[in-house]
């Protein structure tokens, strides 16, 4: 139990930091409420309304998302190899090469069904 230890007291204070800081803004922050502030507000822009279930998103929303969740993921594995290159072997080699051969792949077919492009 004890080699857990500090992660609880880590967890501790970051509960405590969680409590303290949402109860020093409910004290010190501003109480002056108007219809106008508590409107949703979109970047200055007046908000559009939305079917109940919500509304529907673009293909270009989760081709973005995918887009980012692919390059981030080739970053995580990129980085530890770059940084131990010299200590492995050819079969390191060989298998990030495959890797960048699929996100290739993924690339050209974002770029081919146009998620590249920010209309």
């Amino acid at each position: 139990m004890e080699l857990y230890a500090p992660i609880f007291v880590l967890a501790g204070i970051g509960a405590a930091f969680v409590a303290v800081s949402m109860l020093v803004g409910s004290l010190a922050g501003p109480k002056r409420y108007n219809r106008a502030k508590l409107q949703p507000y979109e970047c200055g822009i007046e908000p559009t309304p939305q079917p109940a279930g919500g509304g529907r998103f673009t293909i270009k929303y989760y081709m973005a998302a995918m887009l980012f969740i692919v390059f981030d993921i080739e970053i995580v594995f990129l980085y530890p190899w770059a940084v131990h290159l010299n200590q492995m072997g050819l079969f390191a080699l060989i298998a990030m090469l495959l890797f960048l051969v699929n996100v290739s792949i993924v690339y050209a077919y974002e770029w081919r069904r146009g998620g590249l492009e920010w209309d």
